[in-house]
């Protein structure tokens, strides 16, 4: 190929091909050679198994927008080139090409942004363009090598800071993340982007009081920067204020009419308010503004109330051919079509786009399931009798916090809603701060392979354990709104039990229950966000539900009378018994408010937002059913004991 020899490097590539046919760089090579040849459907069709075999992989979409320019497409080609530079920032040449397709096209301010960008990129000491480029392959532990070696020779470089730091964030490494960033700032309080990637560390920590901070300043510093204030936004909705939110998204679209990532935030805004036919619109206009948006398909899709028509059927079919889509695209896509085949009752055409999706999922994913169970395991093991008896006195006495735990999809927001209707009771969200106490408290094991956690549980003092209880009701005040008592939601608190007793002895703990094929199938086709990797794996959904079953069963052996058993089938079928029981739990007066609780007005943060606005119905305890025939691996994840 360097000596110009491609039709012979394409004969030498075919040969490797047929004893290697899944290997990705190959298909790229055997893509190049076809372009130079002039052979532009061989190179398309190359292109296509590449996108196959690796959808992210950033020289393949730089491949593309070349492709695209040698057909005369130049506006897909500026869209690859653009898609090329997210997944991998070091490819100058797609940088370059950029502009100089904007400029073709009169994009003057646009091409000038971009070579803002191409000249600080280039600008980057060599060792650290390599860094990203490992970066973008998978590579993160030689990127992380070769990173720590420049930072060695350049310990205030704050750029090389910036890339340590997004490696950790990859790994999973936050609270080093957060140290390396702050330190960044504290070396140039100005640096732009050190500030964006600061702001998103805190978010995935949970710290949004500090993320809305930061995303303000960058508001004052820069008003009319949409970016920032789209961010700034996103902050708003992550402590709970949606009008400041969906009014900074408003100034956001006035500067960039029809944007669609922003008109897909502030449709999720208008989704949690309540307002569907917002949010409804809001993600059309994101798809008349660009189909290949597909965020905004799936996000159409769980609203789970909306029915897809022909023509978007025929435009989301259409689209998994598209050679410009990266993975994530797909995985919105595939989730999408899960929904859309189901509506239309074609059942095996739906369970196959939730495995694709789940299957796109789980190769981004370090879920271990054998790991989590030895977690468990040792769990059980530290939280023992003894430990029981040990925490019996002391604590934070407070009786604030009502938890409500379980594995996602089994109730649970159904709980907190009816709960929430209740005069002395706050709704919340899903509050991080029992995961973070514990992720805190499990420092370093990431790094030496040794865990601090649960262990560290049983050496905890009486001053430390009324300490975090006080710092857990001081941190989570911000999400109240002055009831006695408050829900803290999140599912995997599960898993932490041992440790709110600890702190908390006086909290409720209800453990929303659901039948476990129902259980586990609807987890399986509900894509969430980040933190729950189990899910995408009828295989580990199934195994982590019967591990979750055995921990309740200890928690409740250890803790007897102090956690509430809730089953969502009786709920349905005995509404005003079931509530009752569960306010008597609480210490709370029946209210009538909490049976009609499809009435409460509040944010609703989870994908059942929209089920728990009308009143109580069966519609969903079979559906698994229809899926019964590709569900063996759950089934015998489940039975296998």
């Amino acid at each position: 190929m360097r000596a110009g020899e491609f039709e012979a490097a394409r004969a030498s590539l075919a040969a490797l091909l047929e004893e290697s046919p899944d290997d990705p760089e190959l298909h790229y090579l055997t893509a190049v050679c076809c372009r130079y040849l002039a052979n532009y459907d061989a190179a398309l069709e190359s292109l296509g198994s590449l996108k196959r075999l690796s959808p992210d992989h950033s020289r393949g979409m730089q491949e593309q927008g070349h492709l695209l320019v040698a057909v005369g497409e130049p506006r897909r080609a500026l869209e690859a080139y653009a898609r090329a530079t997210q997944l991998n920032p070091a490819l100058i040449p797609s940088w370059r090409a950029q502009i100089k397709l904007l400029a073709q096209l009169k994009l003057n301010a646009q091409a000038e942004s971009v070579a803002l960008q191409t000249k600080r990129i280039a600008a980057l000491p060599t060792p650290l363009l390599h860094v990203i480029e490992l970066r973008a392959q998978g590579k993160l532990l030689k990127a992380e090598q070769l990173c720590r070696r420049f930072l060695q020779t350049n310990p205030t470089h704050v750029e090389g800071m910036r890339q340590l730091a997004d490696i950790g964030v990859r790994l999973g490494i936050l609270e080093d993340a957060e140290f390396l960033l702050e330190s960044a700032l504290q070396l140039d309080q100005g640096h732009v982007e050190v500030t964006v990637d600061y702001i998103q560390v805190l978010r995935k920590r949970q710290k949004h009081q500090r993320a809305l901070e930061q995303a303000r300043s960058l508001t004052e510093r820069f008003p009319s920067n949409p970016q920032f204030r789209s961010l700034f936004a996103i902050e708003s909705m992550q402590v709970g204020d949606y009008p400041t939110a969906i009014e900074n998204f408003d100034r956001v679209l006035q500067a960039l009419p029809d944007e669609p990532a922003t008109l897909t935030s502030q449709g999720h805004a208008f989704k949690t308010m309540g307002n569907q036919a917002a949010a409804v619109d809001n993600y059309r206009r994101a798809l008349a503004a660009n189909s290949r948006h597909c965020e905004a398909w799936y996000s159409l899709a769980n609203l789970k109330t909306v029915r897809f028509t022909r023509d978007d059927f025929n435009a989301m079919q259409s689209l998994q051919s598209d050679p410009l889509l990266v993975s994530a695209d797909q995985i919105y896509l595939h989730f999408a079509l899960g929904k859309a085949h189901e509506d239309r009752d074609e059942y095996e055409a739906s369970f196959r786009h939730y495995a694709k999706g789940n299957e796109l999922k789980r190769l981004q994913s370090r879920y271990d399931a054998q790991q989590m169970a030895d977690e468990f395991r040792a769990i059980q093991h530290v939280c023992n009798a003894s430990y029981a008896d040990r925490i019996a006195r002391g604590g934070c006495p407070a009786a604030d916090p009502i938890f409500i735990v379980g594995l996602p999809r089994s109730g649970s927001t159904l709980l907190e809603q009816i709960l929430s209707s209740h005069s002395q009771v706050d709704g919340t969200l899903e509050l991080p701060n029992i995961l973070a106490l514990a992720h805190s408290l499990r420092r370093g094991d990431r790094l030496s392979n040794e865990s601090h956690y649960p262990a560290v549980l049983a050496t905890l003092t009486e001053e430390q354990r009324v300490a975090f209880g006080q710092q857990y009701l001081d941190d989570t005040r911000v999400h109240r709104a002055g009831a006695h008592y408050f829900i803290d939601k999140m599912p995997n608190n599960f898993r932490h039990i041992g440790l709110i007793k600890a702190i908390l002895p006086n909290a409720k703990i209800i453990d929303a229950r659901r039948d476990p094929m129902a259980c586990c199938f609807s987890g399986f086709k509900q894509l969430f966000a980040e933190g729950q990797e189990f899910s995408y794996s009828l295989h580990d959904i199934g195994r982590y539900y019967r591990d979750y079953e055995e921990l309740m069963t200890h928690w409740r052996r250890v803790f007897p009378d102090s956690i509430l058993h809730v089953q969502y089938e009786d709920v349905v079928n005995d509404l005003e018994g079931q509530v009752r029981r569960i306010l008597h739990y609480c210490g709370l007066p029946f209210e009538t408010a909490c049976l009609d609780f499809h009435a409460t007005q509040r944010a609703v943060r989870t994908a059942s937002s929209e089920q728990v606005r009308r009143p109580i119905n069966t519609d969903g305890l079979d559906q698994w059913r229809h899926y019964a025939p590709w569900l063996d691996p759950l089934v015998h994840a489940l039975e296998n004991t």
